[in-house]
């Protein structure tokens, strides 16, 4: 009875230790080192307007649907898309006709609104919806075709879109992993500031 007692106290004690480290300690020490070192990126990587509004996080896709905006990849995050609240993809596989016929509109469309010609071929990430439904970036090739349009719409030239577009382009990670893209919230708002249609 003394061997069962010792062990069930020595127990309970065992796991108020590690709830008062894993659950107390621990999350307090991450979240001050990362509010003291990473006080952005703690708070969402949050964008805000001139007057302290917050308009959206570089993290997070937003949908955009005029013609003088640099549009996101397709989204199936929630019933419209773009919902932080419900990231998700859409779990349509390859074989799927819903899926099948979603691309081929988004296709047609992609190439109608940015001036291609029927055959051309469009990027993957203009298309097809990522994982999450929340990615705030499209490939360089899905942003240089879109940036004649851009470029017409706000009345500026094709260099300086262009340059936008190499402003709002992050690297590789580490420089070896996944693929340079851009961050479709920054551009149109850094286009918002500088041309001359707004």
């Amino acid at each position: 009875m003394n061997t069962i007692i010792k062990e069930t106290t020595t127990s309970i004690l065992a796991t108020l230790l590690f709830v008062v480290v894993v659950c107390g300690f621990y999350p307090v020490i991450i979240w001050g080192a990362s509010e003291l070192f990473f006080p952005y990126q703690a708070n969402g990587s949050l964008i805000e307007s001139s007057d302290r509004k917050i308009i959206g996080s570089e993290l997070l896709g937003q949908n955009f649907v005029g013609a003088k905006y640099f549009h996101p990849r397709p989204s199936a995050a929630g019933a419209n898309g773009y919902d932080a609240a419900s990231s998700s993809g859409s779990n349509l596989g390859p074989t799927s006709q819903k899926l099948i016929d979603a691309v081929k509109q988004r296709v047609t469309d992609y190439r109608t609104e940015n001036g291609m010609a029927a055959d051309a071929l469009v990027p993957g990430d203009a298309v097809t919806a990522s994982g999450s439904g929340l990615d705030p970036h499209i490939s360089v090739k899905n942003a240089l075709l879109q940036a004649s349009r851009v470029a017409r719409e706000r009345g500026l030239s094709d260099d300086v879109v262009k340059g936008e577009i190499d402003k709002a382009t992050t690297s590789r990670q580490f420089g070896i992993f996944g693929e340079a893209g851009v961050n479709v919230l920054k551009l149109n708002l850094a286009l918002d500031a500088a041309g001359p249609k707004k």
